[in-house]
């Protein structure tokens, strides 16, 4: 959160700014991978949360491409979205962080995938 409040002072209100100023380009994490020779690209880190939340955890799938920021395809249902899931998608967030950090999820909209032997 002191990052968040400090934003502000370093960046001109980007989180990460670019060298030049303002927002960064968008093959900067592209070229980050490419130079620390890691084999994957920036859209695997989104098809890798996406996979995630599909197969490991009961939240809806709005919720889910909300938190990708995917468009809605259907115009009817599109017209009718007013809402942001911010609270959803928070919870949502710290699920994948928490798997991120020790592979382990909330339980509340985690769908168990083994059974425990005791």
């Amino acid at each position: 959160m002191a990052v968040l409040r400090g934003v502000g002072q370093i960046g001109g209100g980007w989180l990460f700014p670019g060298q030049r100023g303002g927002r960064l380009s968008g093959m900067s994490m592209t070229m980050l991978l490419r130079r620390m020779n890691i084999d994957t690209t920036v859209h695997g880190f989104r098809s890798a949360f996406r996979d995630w939340a599909a197969e490991s955890t009961a939240y809806p799938h709005e919720v889910c491409e909300m938190a990708l920021a995917h468009t809605i395809g259907n115009k009817a249902e599109a017209a009718y979205r007013r809402g942001d899931l911010f609270e959803k998608r928070r919870r949502l967030m710290q699920d994948w962080a928490a798997f991120c950090r020790d592979g382990q999820a909330s339980q509340q909209f985690v769908t168990p995938i083994r059974i425990q032997v005791a």
